[in-house]
């Protein structure tokens, strides 16, 4: 969480969006390697499970290092109609958790029951449970759609 509000505090500063790509990139890729080094010469080593102050520098790296991509292309390059389907979801974020918890599951059994176990196995067994998952993804995105076009956005 730190991690996140010092880099929130780079993008909201005043400073040139050219110096603030390299400083989410140098930041990125000194975490990064900084969270390697402590599990490659054993002061800690990077589990995820249990959050290890190695993992947190490792993934907090990654975090930055992808960051810097998104901010580039958003508002450096300014290829923002990339972003447009995540726009969707992050107007109506209540709606979308609440959508997700509440209507999820029943979603996902009806596509299995509907389309069969055997629809999802198109491309290979492995992949099952990511087209299942996509599929499940797209039909809460096109709920999320219908209240984004007619303006209707959950509010605390």
């Amino acid at each position: 969480m730190i991690l996140g509000l010092l880099a929130g505090n780079v993008l909201r500063s005043g400073i040139d969006p050219a110096r603030k790509l390299k400083w989410l990139l140098v930041t990125g890729i000194l975490l990064l390697f900084g969270g390697l080094a402590l599990g490659w010469l054993g002061v800690c080593p990077v589990v995820k499970r249990i959050w290890t102050p190695s993992w947190i520098l490792f993934s907090g790296g990654w975090c930055c290092l992808l960051l810097a991509g998104f901010y580039a292309l958003a508002d450096v390059w300014n290829r923002k109609r990339l972003f447009w389907p995540l726009v969707v979801i992050g107007t109506n974020s209540i709606a979308a958790y609440c959508l997700d918890h509440l209507c999820g599951d029943f979603i996902s059994d009806t596509l299995t029951t509907h389309l069969g176990d055997h629809f999802f196995s198109i491309f290979d067994q492995a992949y099952a449970p990511l087209f299942h998952g996509t599929l499940t993804l797209l039909i809460l995105w096109l709920m999320l759609f219908w209240l984004y076009r007619r303006k209707i956005f959950l509010r605390i």
